[in-house]
């Protein structure tokens, strides 16, 4: 069988794939040639995605988005994404509060709401203006050799590829990772996310709230204004500016009860809940559960291959640090592999993947240790904690050193 052979394989032609192959596409050989990039995935890329009121979201950072701006991506998913100009942080039922403000740390916003859709419609245009990535898809790898000077991919469709670095970007259940016998930990939080969209009385007007109670933290992301269907249009332009990308935290049994609620019903729960910062819930959208837990692969490289994104690491969303996580393990990846470029390295050599994985561990664990430690602080209701918790917040608020290295870690920096 003849081999097509590529400098680079990447596994999944999803966000994190997509990011990445648009990170190395700009990258040549010494001689001037550009790197040759395979994307090989599973289901056909749409070229148009219809949107809707119950789009999923994602909170990009601040440092993420000036990622995207350096691909060139950022112009076209600008238009639709909802700045985050305050983040409002309180304890349901205490006295502790803090606020975060992007002008109190002279940025135009701390973060970004974008739909997903609209992300990964920037990412697959801009890879369309490219001529050095070859697309397989819809395809599947069959089984993977690794050999000394390459790995060798063997797809569903029965063709072969080879090269010199494979990327695993196909996500929590990465067949990458599965094929290197990558084990990997795993964490059950005993907790389910309800993830749905709402549209509230009063526009938020970029604030976003990360209010945590008794079963678990609650977070309401401003979005963009959005047509509510099947009501009056004053009402709709009304309730457009408060529309707001849900992620509320229960233990899993409560999760899938509330969730079953009927609309007025579900909106009272989270009136009840969350409070009266944005008013009363006029609109409430589809509702997903998903349970959560820490994943982490045990290594996050092998023979001439990386994991990067959810194959490597899927983490609690209390801190929304997930895809942003990714976007930096893509962005060091991207980085190393120019270095090698430069100075003629073998770009899947062991020692620029052991630099790669030293280098992504830090980052890796301060995010891990921030979302755990915000699982444990205020989901537990004992007196003790809950007095320290809210003494927390309100120290936060007011010391600006320690303020600053949050909005630092939070922001992608």
């Amino acid at each position: 069988m003849n081999s097509q052979q590529f400098d680079i394989v990447i596994s999944g032609g999803g966000l994190s794939g997509c990011l990445m192959a648009l990170s190395l596409a700009h990258l040549t050989h010494t001689d001037g040639s550009a790197l040759s990039i395979a994307i090989i995935e599973t289901t056909e890329i749409q070229k148009s995605i219809k949107q809707t009121f119950d789009d999923r979201v994602l909170a990009l950072a601040h440092g993420s988005a000036s990622y995207l701006q350096q691909l060139g991506a950022w112009s076209a998913i600008k238009k639709q994404a909802c700045a985050i100009k305050n983040i409002h942080i309180s304890d349901r039922g205490h006295y502790g509060k803090a606020r975060l403000s992007a002008k109190e740390h002279d940025v135009n916003a701390l973060g970004y709401v974008v739909p997903m859709a609209v992300i990964g419609e920037a990412l697959v245009a801009a890879l369309a203006n490219t001529k050095n990535i070859t697309w397989f898809t819809p395809d599947s790898i069959e089984t993977i050799d690794y050999d000394a000077e390459q790995v060798s991919i063997n797809l569903a469709s029965k063709q072969q590829l080879s090269a010199k670095l494979l990327l695993g970007c196909d996500g929590g259940n990465s067949v990458c990772r599965q094929m290197a016998n990558i084990t990997a930990s795993e964490s059950d939080y005993q907790q389910a996310a309800i993830i749905a969209n709402v549209a509230c009385e009063y526009a938020h007007q970029g604030k976003a709230f990360e209010r945590f109670t008794e079963h678990g933290p609650l977070a309401m992301l401003p979005m963009t204004n959005y047509s509510i269907p099947n009501i009056s249009s004053k009402q709709r332009d009304k309730d457009s500016q408060g529309r707001c990308s849900l992620v509320w935290t229960l233990p899993p049994e409560q999760a899938n009860q509330i969730a079953k609620l009927a609309d007025s019903e579900f909106a009272q729960q989270l009136e009840q809940h969350f409070g009266t910062w944005l008013g009363q819930i006029t609109h409430v959208g589809r509702r997903d559960v998903y349970p959560l837990k820490l994943i982490q692969a045990k290594e996050n490289t092998y023979h001439r291959m990386a994991l990067v994104g959810n194959a490597a690491h899927t983490i609690h969303p209390i801190a929304g640090q997930g895809f942003n996580l990714g976007l930096r393990d893509v962005k060091q990846l991207a980085e190393l592999i120019e270095q090698a470029l430069t100075i003629k390295q073998d770009i899947g050599s062991l020692s620029l993947l052991n630099t790669y994985s030293s280098l992504r561990a830090k980052d890796l664990q301060q995010v891990i240790s921030l979302t755990d430690s915000l699982v444990t602080l205020f989901s537990n209701q004992l007196p003790p904690l809950v007095a320290g918790r809210n003494i927390g917040l309100k120290v936060l608020n007011y010391m600006k050193p320690l303020k600053n290295a949050l909005v630092k870690k939070t922001m992608g920096y």
